[in-house]
């Protein structure tokens, strides 16, 4: 088609029409738009606050894990030291700390109102060891199923940090026997320094909760002169406190060539949790489920393999990403696209799918639309056609013929001034013929 053809296509356009159906169909189409950019996120953050634990501790080493993993997908995470559980469930709580996740112990957190936290599920099992010196356990079996907790009873004990995890279980176990502060020195000691105090007379027993890759734990199964305490109620704590299972450490499992532990080892284990704040990016929340699915679905010492991480059915309520992770896995795009790609396209997606659904139809109606409107002109000036027609009929003498004809040629020039695409050119000739013949009638009626 040449130019001059498209310019005349052009001139024969009805503008005020276009202008009718085209200003409403972009005015819905911002309008969807804006609508669906509502429920999209903005491009995901290249950094995550993640909080951890103390020095040495299983929650340091599980975030400098967790770090590698996130760094392939181009994504910074900044480990946070903390106290330990507690602690970092008040860093959660406070808005004025940057932070996005943190590490809890199963049973240290309770929901409070106004709490905007979610789970990302339980990540691993974290046993509570019980370590010991010789001649604490009275009843001289040290090592035995019949070790009891409240032979621990005017010892001095350590029970961990104020603020972590162990402090806040050990209380609880203490308590359970009617051990406290009153018949019972309790020391808030953690980290490395409990083997050596342990070894050196200088504690009579330390609590420490923790997987069995934790520094701390493997430093003292393996110290000289210290023992571990197998839980004569093991299961009875686990019906106290529901948060607990029941475990046990089989012979050997640690070191078989050193025969770490001698004999089985009834224990109880809480969960490691993983909550984050209810705004955390979702791109974020899939990250963090992706790394804790390559850092901790190995087996283990008391875990199958792929038994963790695994939904929770704790206090807090389970993120939305993280209940579709464990029921479809990754997400579709990410299983075949880059991470970045993945993210980009999904954006586009929501963006685009409301936009396509009202354009679709309104692109399928503007034709007609803009037809009806250039029709609608051709069959009004049609109607007038008519009424004259007939009024000659009936009473040709009602004016005079230049009358008429002035009536008709009016008519005819609103016809003329009518734009009409060539689509449409084919109803103004017919109106311009019927025009005629009714020039005809006028001039036959008024004959005389």
């Amino acid at each position: 088609m040449t130019l001059q053809a498209m310019a005349e296509r052009l001139r024969l356009l009805s503008w005020r029409d276009v202008v009718f159906v085209a200003l409403p169909s972009l005015l819905l189409a911002a309008l969807a738009f804006w609508l669906a950019a509502q429920y999209v996120k903005p491009a995901p953050p290249g950094h995550l606050v993640l909080a951890t634990g103390g020095e040495g501790g299983a929650y340091q080493r599980f975030g400098a894990l967790y770090k590698d993993v996130l760094v392939r997908y181009g994504i910074q995470l900044e480990a946070q030291p903390s106290a330990g559980s507690v602690d970092n469930l008040k860093r959660l709580r406070d808005r004025s700390i940057a932070l996005d996740a943190a590490f809890i112990q199963g049973g240290t957190a309770r929901p409070q109102e106004g709490d905007k936290l979610v789970s990302l599920g339980d990540l691993y099992y974290e046993p509570l060891w019980v370590f010991y010196r010789p001649g604490v356990i009275k009843n001289g079996k040290s090592g035995q199923e019949d070790d009891r907790v409240l032979d621990l009873k005017g010892r001095r004990v350590a029970i961990g940090e104020s603020g972590s995890g162990t402090h806040y279980l050990a209380l609880e176990i203490l308590a359970a026997n009617g051990l406290d502060a009153k018949n019972t020195q309790l020391i808030e000691s953690g980290g490395f320094d409990v083997a050596a105090r342990l070894q050196s007379g200088e504690l009579d027993a330390a609590f420490v909760v923790g997987p069995t890759q934790s520094a701390l734990v493997w430093a003292l199964l393996y110290t000289p002169g210290v023992h571990l305490m197998s839980l004569a109620h093991a299961e009875a704590y686990t019906r106290r406190f529901p948060y607990l299972t029941h475990l046990v450490l089989p012979r050997g499992a640690i070191d078989l060539a050193q025969d770490i532990p001698a004999h089985d080892m009834q224990l109880v284990s809480t969960t490691a949790t993983l909550l984050a704040r209810e705004d955390t990016h979702p791109a974020l929340i899939w990250l963090l489920l992706q790394a804790a699915h390559d850092v901790h679905g190995e087996p283990g010492v008391f875990q199958k393999p792929g038994e963790f991480p695994r939904a929770s059915h704790g206090d807090f309520p389970l993120a939305q990403e993280a209940e579709r992770f464990y029921t479809s896995g990754k997400p579709f795009l990410q299983r075949y696209l880059p991470f970045w790609a993945a993210i980009w396209v999904d954006r586009l997606v929501v963006l685009l799918v409301p936009l396509l659904v009202v354009l679709y139809p309104l692109l399928k109606m503007a034709p007609g639309l803009y037809g009806w409107r250039v029709r609608s002109r051709i069959y009004r000036r049609y109607g007038e056609l008519k009424f004259l027609e007939s009024e000659v009929e009936e009473n040709p003498s009602r004016h005079s013929r230049d009358a008429w004809l002035e009536k008709l040629d009016a008519i005819e020039a609103d016809a003329s001034r009518i734009r009409t695409p060539l689509a449409f050119a084919d109803m103004l000739y017919t109106l311009r013929q019927h025009i005629g013949l009714v020039r005809e009638t006028i001039l036959k009626r008024t004959a005389g």
